[in-house]
């Protein structure tokens, strides 16, 4: 397979996972007081902000992305509610949010490694702005922690 299509899916694949389950996350706290919200709000702007840029260049590239699945997504709402239903403080939010960034991060940093001298530099420059963004979301959630 194509490195660059391979990361261009990968990106595509974490930020639409990213992107559905913070919105489902913002669903859950609607009525909710969390001082939290507006950088979740943030964290999923980004998150289709990625999406729509990786899946405009996979279609560019004639290319139909593929997402998690949906036994995936109904798995993550369910833990979402349930997470929620369980504690809906903002440590708690933001605890599930870290762990979802650092996850990414860990897989989009295997692939820069595995594939920075064989695609294209402005898809690896997508790459490495997506990592940045997982670790500088991860790193001011902390604060609420």
């Amino acid at each position: 397979m194509n490195e660059n299509i391979e990361m261009l899916e990968y990106i595509y694949k974490a930020s639409n996972m990213g992107h559905s389950s913070t919105e489902d996350l913002l669903k859950e706290l609607k009525d909710k007081d969390n001082k939290i919200r507006k950088l979740a709000e943030n964290i999923n702007k980004e998150y289709e902000k990625y999406e729509k840029e990786s899946l405009k260049l996979l279609k560019k590239n004639k290319k139909e992305p593929k997402t998690a699945g949906a036994i995936a997504d109904i798995m993550s709402k369910m833990n979402i509610k349930k997470e929620v239903i369980t504690d809906n403080s903002d440590a708690s939010i933001a605890d599930m949010l870290i762990k979802g960034l650092t996850m990414g991060n860990i897989e989009i940093e295997k692939r820069i490694e595995n594939f920075k001298n064989y695609i294209d530099k402005d898809i690896l420059k997508i790459a490495k702005n997506f990592k940045k963004f997982g670790e500088n979301y991860a790193e001011e959630l902390k604060k609420f922690l």
